[in-house]
């Protein structure tokens, strides 16, 4: 009786997918590979695309270009603020995977989460967002592309730190960008980090960003990358302050008048 019923439901199967043969429907299996290989195809190409567009724009644009703009304005490719931006014009920071030397990994912009996602766990060993308890009011976020930009990034930092160091309540986090995909494989990079600077105020942060940042580049419209690039992010993960190469005295001051208001809670 059970092979009869098996027969059956084989012919069954069979006369389904010939009726489907003649009415000119394909069968249900062929019709998923069918899409599946379309919606790869689009996949590919709107990738492919997307990459024609990247080397359009980088060839475009190459080292020399980015050397003569940094002569041209001493790394001052844009005005720095002359005041905190107001939280209507601001925008979030984008999210941005950073590793320190000790091993530990976290995720910028350090920032108070939504209601939503309050108890979220970790994923990957990366740290999640901080709650209140451990949000800073303040962040300083220097990024640095090239090695060359790093003492730029540090003309911030350090004044930043003599100002406010008392303050438990800001953090600075001087980032550094490792675009090798040699440097950004497991083994490697876990070597590369033990040997790396590090720093011994638990206020300061030298990370450490791997891979490619094309699209976090863009987000922050980040073209030259042999300046540095200074951000000061609020409680929220907005970008409240922002200035570019090596800090000069007036900048200093109007970067200090803005943290001072995001400490006071203004």
């Amino acid at each position: 009786m059970l092979r009869a019923r098996g027969a059956a439901a084989a012919l069954l199967r069979l006369a389904g997918a010939g009726a489907s043969a003649q009415s000119g429907a394909a069968p249900p299996l062929a019709r998923a590979a069918f899409t599946r290989g379309f919606l790869g195809k689009k996949v590919n190409k709107e990738a492919i695309e997307k990459e024609k567009a990247r080397l359009k724009e980088e060839i475009g644009r190459g080292y020399f270009e980015d050397i003569a703009e940094i002569r041209k304005n001493n790394g001052k490719i844009a005005a720095a603020s002359k005041v905190i931006i107001p939280e209507v014009d601001a925008v979030k920071f984008p999210e941005l995977t950073v590793e320190s030397p000790d091993g530990g990994a976290l995720h910028l912009p350090l920032a108070v989460p939504a209601p939503q996602d309050q108890g979220s766990e970790a994923a990957d060993g990366v740290t999640p967002e901080a709650g209140d308890d451990v949000t800073p009011d303040a962040s300083l976020v220097c990024l640095s592309f090239r090695a060359s930009s790093q003492k730029m990034a540090e003309s911030w930092s350090s004044p930043f730190l003599d100002a406010f160091g008392a303050d438990k309540n800001i953090h600075v986090y001087e980032v550094s960008f490792i675009d090798s995909w040699l440097l950004s494989v497991n083994p490697v990079k876990r070597a590369f980090l033990k040997v790396m600077r590090k720093s011994n105020n638990p206020q300061r942060h030298v990370v450490y960003a791997f891979g490619d940042h094309y699209d976090f580049r863009k987000k922050l419209q980040i073209v030259n990358l042999l300046t540095g690039y200074i951000y000061l992010i609020d409680r929220q993960g907005r970008i409240r302050w922002q200035g570019f190469g090596s800090a000069t005295q007036e900048e200093l001051l109007s970067l200090t008048a803005s943290t001072s208001i995001l400490l006071d809670g203004k």
